[in-house]
């Protein structure tokens, strides 16, 4: 184990960088510490390229190669999301090591979500400067500050290099990682490489009534007037689909599945519409491949328990499916809750992102660093990020912009991102490492 390395990232963990929606609950002093520490951290990165401050917090690196132009951006983010301390089995910001040897588990929130990444990029740099080693064309690394809150970091990077004529030739940021087992019939390791993700959004519904006391309630009062419309989206769910990713997803996998899967997704032109159907019924990772998911997640009402709502309102969060838009899905959902005294206002919202290809020379650097580091074994497949990520910005500048972590996770530790006891193996980790060492001779 690369001890020195493991220390340098758990420091980086121990940093609170949580970044919230309200700018004023975020600790500017926790995202000041973060970029201080990484001069001394990583010295000679810090010597051998050019950096600077995007924005607030936002950092963007050049390393310098004998052409500048089609380079490599390598990104990640390091805010990560807030936790509830007591249900943590260890601490979240005290990075706990435990079990010895393939069982060493990093805890940490940020240990996958995007710490995990960053640190091994940054330790790929170091090694590689320290060998004397400088890349062909130059390097971008590019790292956000506020990704989890749909920030301003990302986009202002991409206006810098926009303004000074940078056209990457290939962007990797964070996404699918080295899976089993999460495509039906499918038991070898695949490497989930993300060529698109969904686009996002937010709808708000909003009842309103006259109020007055609850002792007295109207036949249908403005919360259940909203929970009623929640309730027919619930019900009307967008249809099913299969998109271009995803049926190339299933076309790669086909030799590798076991029967009957082979034959149905060897046929995928006459299977499709049968498969679409049939994948919502695996779980919720599949049923989002293939449609548009709603959501929601916030709830409003009166102030107090005895008094009727003058306004009840929710949160609904949207993921598009590639092909779908913001103006199609409100429309959508304006049909479904069927009522016009429900005022539906879209918040906010992007589109999904383009397609990027997965055959040609971008694509084939990203293989060929999975077989050589991660292991020869491994199925790199094309996949539809599920969530959004700060690499939906770069489609504005580059042409091949992919979504994958260069880690090993089972279920259970994809399940932890967001959520209580994220962590990370040791050993995975290191092997990122490598990854990003080997993507990067290849540049």
């Amino acid at each position: 184990m690369d001890t020195a390395a493991v220390e340098r990232f758990r420091e980086l963990l121990r940093i609170p960088t949580v970044s919230h929606v309200d700018p004023s609950q975020t600790d500017a002093a926790a995202f000041a510490s973060f970029r201080e520490a990484l001069p001394r951290l990583y010295p000679a990165l810090h010597e051998a390229l050019e950096w600077e401050t995007v924005g607030e917090h936002a950092l963007l690196y050049r390393w310098r190669g004998a052409e500048a132009r089609e380079p490599l951006v390598l990104m990640a983010h390091y805010d990560v999301v807030p936790v509830v301390a007591g249900e943590w089995a260890h601490p979240p910001f005290a990075a706990t090591i435990t079990g010895e040897g393939a069982d060493a588990t990093i805890h940490a929130r940020g240990a996958i979500d995007d710490k995990g990444a960053l640190a091994a990029i940054l330790e790929a740099v170091e090694t590689l400067v320290g060998d004397g080693w400088s890349p062909t064309r130059d390097v971008y690394l590019a790292f956000g500050h506020d990704e989890e809150v749909a920030g301003t970091g990302a986009p202002a990077i991409v206006d810098v290099l926009r303004t000074r004529g940078v056209r990457p030739v290939l962007v990797l940021d964070e996404g699918g990682a080295v899976v089993s087992g999460a495509v039906p019939g499918v038991d070898v390791e695949t490497a989930m490489i993300g060529v698109a993700e969904r686009g996002v959004m937010t709808l708000g519904l909003t009842a309103r009534e006259a109020g007055g006391h609850a002792s007295t309630p109207p036949a249908l009062p403005a919360t259940a007037r909203l929970a009623r419309a929640i309730d027919r989206l619930q019900r009307r769910p967008a249809p099913v689909r299969l998109v271009p990713p995803v049926r190339a997803m299933f076309r790669t996998l086909a030799p590798y599945a076991r029967q009957p899967f082979r034959a149905v997704f060897s046929h995928i032109a006459l299977t499709g519409g049968m498969l679409a159907r049939a994948l919502p019924r695996f779980g919720s990772e599949t049923n989002a491949l293939v449609r548009t998911t709603a959501v929601t997640t916030e709830l409003s009402g009166a102030d107090g328990e005895n008094v009727l709502a003058t306004t009840a309102r929710a949160s609904v969060n949207i993921r598009l499916l590639t092909g779908d838009t913001v103006a199609a899905a409100t429309r959508r959902a304006r049909r479904a809750i069927a009522d016009p005294r429900i005022e539906v206002d879209v918040r906010h919202g992007s589109d999904p992102s383009p397609v990027s290809p997965w055959r040609g020379e971008p694509w084939r650097r990203i293989a060929t660093a999975v077989g050589s580091a991660l292991g020869s074994e491994i199925v790199a497949t094309p996949y539809l990020q599920l969530g959004a990520s700060d690499s939906r910005w770069f489609t504005a500048i580059s042409d091949n912009v992919y979504r994958f972590a260069p880690f090993r996770l089972t279920a259970a530790e994809r399940e932890a991102l967001h959520a209580h006891d994220e962590r990370i193996r040791v050993d995975v980790w290191l092997r990122g490492i490598d990854f990003y060492r080997d993507l990067l001779r290849l540049s």
